[in-house]
């Protein structure tokens, strides 16, 4: 019931899907450009109408009393983010210890323009030895663009581009440049 309200709330906002989901059981969704707060919430409606159980990271301090349980239902996974705990390996054994697990997570970490995506979840996705789905939220046409699976080969010079690529056709909310990518220090 609540998956059809969703596909019908997006419908009524004018929203149009385009593509669908893999059907496999791992693999991590990017999202992007994120400019706006509206991102996550039309993420949450777009997550409900597809019936998928996609998961996201925030800091654990969240997860404390008395919002914690809230965080949790949506799909929130809690994780250390200090220079002394590798966010990568948390999130690698994330999917280790999992039989069935998706995480969605912006790539720029930030709504603000920036002069370098992350790539955090490019090395989950090496490391985890899944697939990347690339999602764009085309404001422009109101569209949500889901890219079939993509897999990396441990090759960022190579990968890194195209993933960009993709993400340079979507406009979001509030348009901005998606960075050209530069090889790691």
């Amino acid at each position: 019931m609540i998956q059809y309200l969703s596909s019908r709330l997006l419908g009524l906002l004018g929203w149009e899907m385009v593509g669908n989901l893999p059907q496999a059981n791992k693999y991590i969704i990017i999202v992007g450009p994120h400019t706006s707060n509206w991102d996550f919430f039309l993420g949450m409606l777009v997550r409900t109408s597809l019936g998928a159980k996609v998961r996201f990271l925030a800091k654990h301090q969240l997860f404390r009393f008395p919002f914690g349980w809230f965080f949790r239902a949506i799909g929130g996974m809690p994780v250390i983010r200090s220079k002394e705990n590798n966010l990568v390996d948390q999130v690698v054994a994330m999917y280790n210890d999992h039989q069935h697990f998706i995480i969605g997570l912006a790539p720029e970490g930030t709504r603000h323009t920036i002069n370098r995506w992350r790539t955090g979840f490019y090395h989950i996705a090496c490391e985890a030895q899944i697939d990347i789905v690339m999602i764009g939220f085309d404001f422009k046409h109101r569209e949500i663009r889901i890219r079939e699976s993509f897999t990396p080969i441990s090759d960022v010079d190579r990968d890194f581009p195209l993933i960009l690529d993709y993400f340079r056709q979507i406009d979001g909310r509030h348009p901005k440049s998606i960075p050209f990518h530069r090889p790691l220090a």
